[in-house]
């Protein structure tokens, strides 16, 4: 199947159009127009990882929702003109304990990514939804709500599941205090479904400046992390603290916030942390962390979004603004994700 994406070619990372060839359809495949994808800072590490001497073709993108076009012989779950998100991973071994336990996120034998990726049935590269068309298998395609905005929602296949499943992995609910660190792409996503949840919800940045969106997100209160006074008032108030922080940086202040048996689940930066075990010792207190999710969570919180209208907070851009896009959000000039409209793929 032939069809349009963006992919590096310059010394300068900058994306353009590319040919691509899909894969002819498999029985259990899902053809999908690729109607909006979002930017993720994946992508953008991605993008800043490359160079013009990398192997093979490098096209982003792994949060992305549209139209399933044709499906292969034994598919039942869609037929053409149903509209459908897909996430970050598209396979999985499918027979490791994760997998059978529905976390496939957690695939013993990795699972396989969006793009950048390699399939496990011919071995070529996974190349991913900044195009117009993919194929996917049956099982990690999704049906998209008809309640939710396609925009919006296509964030929530990244953002919005990497969120999602530790907030129901630690109970969260009516009777739990939750603190949201870092009002981006993922913390205005688990303030949303914190506060929909039905827990007390308090949001934390650095400055006052996103104090008005974060009310308006569902967060009852606003602390200002650089304030000593307010954040000594906080300390040990929280059961869950969800730390979406993008960078690295001490855990020390937020473990202070976390209360009796209470958790700190680190989302936003995947890299080395150094903890001073007193800092859990006092009140047994857990440091854990997720990334993306399974199957079930991710049919569940898809769902649960539509029931409670969230979705993503989005700029939407022509996919051929990606690069400025790109340029944005590396600036962090963006409330809070971008997403592409790929229908100009077709021009």
């Amino acid at each position: 199947m032939e069809t349009t994406g963006l992919a590096p070619h310059s010394p300068d990372g900058t994306l353009s159009r590319v040919a691509l060839r899909r894969r002819e359809l498999r029985d259990d495949d899902v053809a999908i127009r690729v109607d909006f994808c979002g930017v993720c800072h994946s992508d953008l590490h991605a993008l800043n990882a490359w160079t013009p001497q990398s192997p093979g073709l490098l096209v982003p993108g792994h949060e992305f929702t549209g139209v399933v076009l044709a499906t292969g012989d034994a598919v039942s779950a869609f037929t053409p003109g149903d509209r459908v998100a897909v996430g970050n991973i598209v396979d999985s071994c499918g027979h490791c304990p994760m997998c059978r336990r529905g976390q496939e996120n957690f695939c013993r034998e990795s699972p396989t990514l969006t793009y950048g990726g390699t399939d496990r049935h011919d071995g070529s590269p996974t190349l991913g939804g900044y195009s117009r068309e993919m194929v996917v298998a049956e099982g990690f395609t999704y049906a998209l709500p008809d309640t939710l905005d396609a925009a919006a929602a296509a964030p929530l296949m990244c953002a919005g599941i990497t969120v999602w499943e530790p907030l129901r992995a630690l109970g969260v609910g009516p009777d739990t205090s939750v603190a949201v660190i870092g009002i981006g792409g993922l913390g205005h996503l688990a303030v949303k479904m914190s506060a929909a949840l039905g827990a007390e919800t308090t949001a934390i940045g650095r400055s006052s400046s996103k104090a008005d969106d974060a009310r308006r997100l569902g967060a009852s209160e606003y602390l200002v992390s650089s304030d000593p006074t307010a954040m000594a008032a906080a300390r040990e108030r929280f059961d869950v603290v969800i730390d979406a922080i993008p960078v690295a940086h001490d855990l020390s202040p937020y473990l202070e916030l976390t209360g009796l048996d209470g958790t700190l689940c680190h989302l936003g930066h995947l890299g080395p942390v150094t903890v001073d075990a007193m800092d859990l010792l006092i009140g047994r207190k857990k440091l854990t962390s997720a990334g993306s999710g399974g199957r079930p969570a991710t049919a569940e919180m898809l769902e649960f979004c539509a029931d409670h209208q969230i979705g993503s907070d989005v700029e939407t851009v022509p996919s051929a603004d990606v690069n400025v896009a790109l340029d944005r959000l590396a600036r962090n000039d963006v409330r809070y994700r971008f997403v592409l409209d790929m229908s100009d793929l077709d021009d």
